[in-house]
């Protein structure tokens, strides 16, 4: 087991570090082979087809890999991927906890800050904040004040019957663009050379269980339909 290099992180490969059996020392021969080679998978993979299913189910694989913690609820990966969470757990540096003394002192120090509220402020630069503003002051801001009459019109009423739109075809939401900013959304963890895959893998991933979820409703109204002899 070896520390994830930076590169085999940026790759979305660090899974592979953590399991390599080769000694940790950092640019070393073994380790450049390694990415070496894993810059051209994932060239390929981002390069792929979105159609290709075997790429697909690639992508799939490198977004779990790169951030196993979204991931790590998968029926069939989960295991894989939380092992994978406590390996570079363990060589993560354990960082003491804090004594009261480092409790103490953080209150303390913020006791010492002041206190601003920005109406506060903006309210003291009033020169009428502890009187009553001259006469003339008062009787400008209450001709200021005063409601105007607005007339909105009348309702307008067509002079033929208008026929009904047929709505059937809108679904309430561009699907396209609501799959694009989840899978950004996704992504933003990732890093920048997976971001393409983990979005490809996303956008596909959705559109999947979609599909998923309009078959299911078929076969529901399929079967009310034949309950109900419509």
């Amino acid at each position: 087991m070896a520390m994830p290099r930076r590169a085999m992180k940026d790759l979305g490969f660090q899974a592979c570090c953590l399991r390599c059996d080769a000694q940790d020392v950092s640019g070393s021969q073994r380790c450049r082979s390694c990415i070496s080679h894993h810059k051209k998978v994932r060239d390929i993979i981002a390069k792929s087809s979105p159609s290709d299913e075997l790429f697909q189910l690639a992508k799939d694989l490198l977004a779990m890999a790169a951030s196993p913690n979204r991931y790590d609820h998968d029926e069939a990966h989960g295991p894989a991927l939380r092992e994978q969470q406590r390996l570079a757990n363990s060589l993560a540096e354990a960082k003491p906890l804090p004594t009261e003394e480092d409790i103490n002192q953080l209150f303390a120090t913020q006791a010492k800050r002041e206190k601003t509220s920005v109406v506060q402020t903006v309210g003291n630069q009033n020169p009428w904040r502890d009187e009553l503003p001259p006469e003339e002051v008062l009787e400008y801001m209450s001709e200021a004040l005063e409601v105007e009459d607005i007339e909105y019109g009348a309702r307008t009423i067509p002079s033929r019957p208008i026929a009904a739109v047929d709505r059937s075809d809108r679904l309430g939401e561009d699907r396209e663009m609501v799959d694009k900013i989840e899978a950004g959304r996704a992504a933003s963890d990732a890093p920048e050379p997976l971001k393409e895959v983990v979005e490809a893998a996303t956008i596909a991933q959705r559109e999947r269980d979609r599909a998923e979820w309009e078959g299911a409703q078929s076969e529901v109204s399929e079967l009310l339909d034949d309950d109900l002899d419509l």
